[in-house]
């Protein structure tokens, strides 16, 4: 079955461009809005799989959107469209419920691949994001003493690292010679260890730990 897709964008070209690049690679596109209260709303009415959304949009922006859309309570995967790396927008992304944060110069195929990691509950990390990211992380204050009882084995660090690098779930089965089912075990657990929601949440916290490191 076809990925549902959404597309929230004020540029109609680029909206155009997006859906027509979308439809070929086999995605049905069923909405697009041009501004962020536009896709609050068909958010809910057509209940897409994955939604691209950008950030930057007139009357309500794509940060601010995602965050209504997170807040009631659908399963939507969100990837954030952002013109350049801005540390504060990508820390409010992420707080908002984005899983997914790629630069407009990302190629179709990088869009494709996203879209598709995203539908299948994967964060997808722009190379170009990773810098700004790591600012982000950096800004979060020291983690407190009780946190040194809840460090990750050394097998959920290797799945931590790999998630970090942008893996997907079969990549990350596949590099470390487990299955995929022993990788979704290994990511509930270091949920757990770090009190995380998601992938993007346990990278940061794994991030300002020192267990893992952004290239």
């Amino acid at each position: 079955m076809a990925i549902r897709l959404m597309l929230a964008d004020d540029h109609k070209m680029l909206r155009e461009g997006l859906r027509r690049s979308m439809t070929d690679a086999g995605f049905e596109v069923v909405a697009e809005a041009g501004d962020g209260v536009e896709a609050v709303r068909l958010a809910a009415e057509v209940n897409p799989d994955v939604i691209l959304m950008d950030v930057t949009m007139p009357n309500c922006d794509g940060v601010e959107a995602c965050r209504q859309v997170k807040a009631s309570g659908s399963p939507v995967r969100i990837v954030m469209l952002t013109m350049h790396a801005d540390q504060e927008v990508l820390g409010n992304a992420i707080r908002a419920g984005a899983i997914g944060y790629l630069t407009k110069d990302s190629s179709i195929r990088e869009i494709e691949d996203a879209v598709r990691m995203a539908a299948e509950g994967d964060t997808v990390l722009s190379p170009q994001l990773a810098r700004s990211m790591l600012a982000e992380v950096r800004r979060i204050d020291a983690p407190s003493a009780h946190e040194d009882d809840h460090i990750v084995s050394k097998r959920e660090e290797e799945v931590l690292q790999l998630i970090a690098d942008g893996c997907s779930t079969p990549e990350v089965a596949e590099r470390l010679f487990i299955s995929q089912k022993t990788v979704k075990n290994h990511l509930a657990s270091i949920y757990q260890k770090l009190d995380a929601r998601d992938r993007t949440q346990a990278v940061l916290q794994a991030v300002r730990m020192g267990i893992v490191s952004l290239s």
